[in-house]
Protein backbone atom coordinates (compact mmCIF):
# COMPACT_ATOMS: atom_id res chain seq x y z
CA UNK A 1 0.00 0.00 0.00
CA UNK A 2 1.26 3.29 -1.15
CA UNK A 3 1.62 6.15 1.52
CA UNK A 4 -1.59 8.09 0.33
CA UNK A 5 -3.51 4.92 0.31
CA UNK A 6 -2.68 4.77 3.64
CA UNK A 7 -3.17 7.94 4.91
CA UNK A 8 -6.85 7.77 2.89
CA UNK A 9 -7.83 4.58 5.05
CA UNK A 10 -6.44 6.17 8.43
CA UNK A 11 -8.30 9.37 7.81
CA UNK A 12 -11.61 7.03 6.81
CA UNK A 13 -11.06 5.21 10.30
CA UNK A 14 -10.43 8.10 12.10
CA UNK A 15 -13.89 9.53 10.58
CA UNK A 16 -15.79 6.65 11.56
CA UNK A 17 -14.41 6.45 14.85
CA UNK A 18 -15.76 9.63 15.94
CA UNK A 19 -19.28 9.42 13.94
CA UNK A 20 -18.36 11.61 11.52
CA UNK A 21 -19.48 11.19 7.69
CA UNK A 22 -16.47 10.44 5.42
CA UNK A 23 -16.66 12.70 2.20
CA UNK A 24 -13.77 13.92 0.29
CA UNK A 25 -12.94 17.07 2.40
CA UNK A 26 -13.01 15.66 5.61
CA UNK A 27 -10.56 13.16 4.37
CA UNK A 28 -8.01 15.40 2.70
CA UNK A 29 -8.94 18.26 5.56
CA UNK A 30 -7.52 14.98 8.06
CA UNK A 31 -4.38 14.08 5.25
CA UNK A 32 -3.44 18.21 5.22
CA UNK A 33 -3.54 18.31 9.00
CA UNK A 34 -1.08 15.02 9.66
CA UNK A 35 1.34 17.11 7.21
CA UNK A 36 1.18 14.13 4.88
CA UNK A 37 1.72 15.82 0.86
CA UNK A 38 1.55 13.04 -1.40
CA UNK A 39 -2.07 12.14 -1.42
CA UNK A 40 -3.67 13.34 -4.64
CA UNK A 41 -7.29 14.06 -4.40
CA UNK A 42 -8.22 10.68 -6.16
CA UNK A 43 -7.79 9.00 -3.61
CA UNK A 44 -10.13 10.28 -1.21
CA UNK A 45 -13.09 10.64 -3.84
CA UNK A 46 -12.49 7.10 -4.54
CA UNK A 47 -12.39 5.99 -0.07
CA UNK A 48 -15.49 8.13 0.08
CA UNK A 49 -17.39 6.91 -2.66
CA UNK A 50 -16.41 3.04 -1.78
CA UNK A 51 -17.47 3.42 1.49
CA UNK A 52 -20.82 5.65 1.09
CA UNK A 53 -23.46 4.76 2.68
CA UNK A 54 -21.60 2.05 4.71
CA UNK A 55 -20.73 1.53 8.72
CA UNK A 56 -17.26 1.15 8.97
CA UNK A 57 -17.40 -0.10 12.07
CA UNK A 58 -19.92 -2.68 10.84
CA UNK A 59 -17.06 -3.67 8.11
CA UNK A 60 -14.34 -3.63 10.81
CA UNK A 61 -16.14 -6.26 12.93
CA UNK A 62 -17.58 -8.28 10.42
CA UNK A 63 -14.02 -8.64 8.62
CA UNK A 64 -14.30 -12.58 8.18
CA UNK A 65 -17.62 -13.23 7.90
CA UNK A 66 -17.80 -13.30 4.06
CA UNK A 67 -20.04 -15.69 2.65
CA UNK A 68 -22.58 -16.30 5.23
CA UNK A 69 -25.84 -14.44 5.18
CA UNK A 70 -25.90 -14.91 1.03
CA UNK A 71 -26.03 -18.71 1.18
CA UNK A 72 -28.34 -18.42 3.96
CA UNK A 73 -30.34 -16.02 1.90
CA UNK A 74 -30.14 -18.13 -1.14
CA UNK A 75 -31.47 -21.51 0.74
CA UNK A 76 -34.12 -19.33 2.72
CA UNK A 77 -36.62 -19.90 0.26
CA UNK A 78 -36.31 -23.50 -1.10
CA UNK A 79 -37.76 -25.20 1.68
CA UNK A 80 -37.03 -28.99 1.54
CA UNK A 81 -34.89 -28.87 -1.44
CA UNK A 82 -32.33 -27.26 0.40
CA UNK A 83 -31.84 -30.28 2.72
CA UNK A 84 -30.77 -32.39 -0.24
CA UNK A 85 -27.44 -30.51 -1.28
CA UNK A 86 -26.39 -30.51 2.81
CA UNK A 87 -27.01 -34.57 2.92
CA UNK A 88 -24.67 -34.50 -0.21
CA UNK A 89 -22.42 -32.54 1.47
CA UNK A 90 -22.05 -35.26 4.55
CA UNK A 91 -21.51 -38.16 2.21
CA UNK A 92 -18.44 -36.24 0.37
CA UNK A 93 -16.97 -35.29 3.65
CA UNK A 94 -17.50 -38.80 4.61
CA UNK A 95 -15.87 -40.03 1.84
CA UNK A 96 -12.84 -37.61 1.77
CA UNK A 97 -12.31 -38.88 5.39
CA UNK A 98 -12.24 -42.80 4.26
CA UNK A 99 -10.14 -41.54 1.75
CA UNK A 100 -7.60 -39.84 4.01
CA UNK A 101 -7.34 -42.73 6.30
CA UNK A 102 -6.36 -45.03 3.50
CA UNK A 103 -3.18 -42.70 2.91
CA UNK A 104 -2.45 -43.04 6.33
CA UNK A 105 -1.28 -46.62 6.03
CA UNK A 106 2.39 -46.10 6.71
CA UNK A 107 3.54 -46.73 3.27
CA UNK A 108 5.04 -43.62 1.22
CA UNK A 109 6.26 -43.35 -2.11
CA UNK A 110 9.25 -43.61 -0.86
CA UNK A 111 9.75 -46.29 1.65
Amino acid sequence: MSNAELATSYAALILADDDVEVTPDKLQTLIKAANVDDVESIWTTIFAKALEGKDVKDLLLNVGSGGGPAAAASAGGVGGAADAPAEEAKKEEKEEEKEESDEDMGLGLFD
